[in-house]
């Protein structure tokens, strides 16, 4: 979808970006073939193109994201999808003093998760094979959050799908977007943020394995449904454009989790907090 993009060259933004596309500008190949059809700025949109796909070429994902609103950052995906990575965390509060529990990767192959005590700092080494983040509302809570408890920077170009999914209509968070698009949880459903400090605070105090595989088991199925959402989403950006014909993305069935929650610790921690 970047080589269909003209909206981050300064000066032109969605209608002009739509009428070059009626005009059959539809690639910066395009563009540069036919520069009469551009009009009078030809000469500084060329430019900039070939600055595009130098950019492009070079794997240079931040570039794009800088130039793009964050409703616009999914046009990113099918460039960059084999180095995206799909990345949430959990955390024993929303405080400033609050720490990182667990965190979970998912890059549409690989699952990895990191958990406080035992392996959390090897996040920062693996995380370094991506160039591309994506979470739901990273961009105020886990990238800060994250950057923050480690004392460090991520270079890396984000997709927060909580404005993608806006853009479309979709809000109210991370659960009830799913919802929305018709993604169950099963075992999981009714388990939130909130829920998984709970599970935290039940693992330091028993030391039961099965909460700590719970918590995983919620984190994991956050970045597992990232994945369906992003396509979902970018199905649903082109949908109305000229494009949906020739880039709609194949959805494919939903990664299964390789931890399992344990029913009883849930039964057990929804009797003692929540009232039915």
């Amino acid at each position: 979808m970047l080589i269909n993009t003209f909206s981050h060259i300064p000066g032109i933004g969605p209608t002009t970006e739509k009428k070059l596309w009626d005009k059959g500008i539809r690639t910066w190949k395009d563009a540069l073939l036919r520069p009469a059809q551009i009009g009078k700025k030809s000469s500084a949109i060329q430019r900039e193109i070939q600055i595009s796909i130098d950019h492009l070429e070079n794997k240079n994902a931040r570039y794009f994201e800088d130039l793009l609103p964050a409703s616009q950052h999914f046009r990113l995906f099918p460039e960059f999808r084999d180095t995206c990575v799909f990345l949430d965390i959990e955390t024993t509060g929303l405080e400033t003093n609050s720490t990182i529990t667990t965190i979970a990767l998912y890059d549409g192959v690989a699952t990895r998760y990191y958990v406080q005590g035992k392996n959390l700092n090897a996040f920062l080494k693996d995380i370094e094979q991506y160039q591309v983040i994506v979470t739901y509302n990273g961009k105020t809570f886990d990238l800060p959050f994250i950057q923050r408890h480690f004392n460090c920077q991520l270079p890396h170009a984000h997709i927060d799908l909580r404005y993608v999914l806006k853009s479309l209509g979709f809000k109210g968070g991370l659960k009830k977007c799913e919802r929305a698009v018709g993604i169950d949880r099963q075992e999981l459903d009714g388990v939130d943020g909130y829920f998984a400090i709970l599970l935290w605070e039940e693992y330091q105090k028993t030391k039961n394995p099965k909460a700590l595989d719970t918590l995983l088991a919620y984190n994991i199925e956050d970045v597992i449904n990232l994945e369906t959402l992003m396509v979902k989403a970018y199905n649903l950006k082109i949908k109305d454009t000229c494009f949906s014909n020739s880039h709609t993305i194949p959805e494919l069935p939903k990664a299964e989790n390789p931890v399992k929650p344990d029913m009883q610790i849930i039964e057990k921690l929804k009797s003692a907090y929540y009232q039915w």
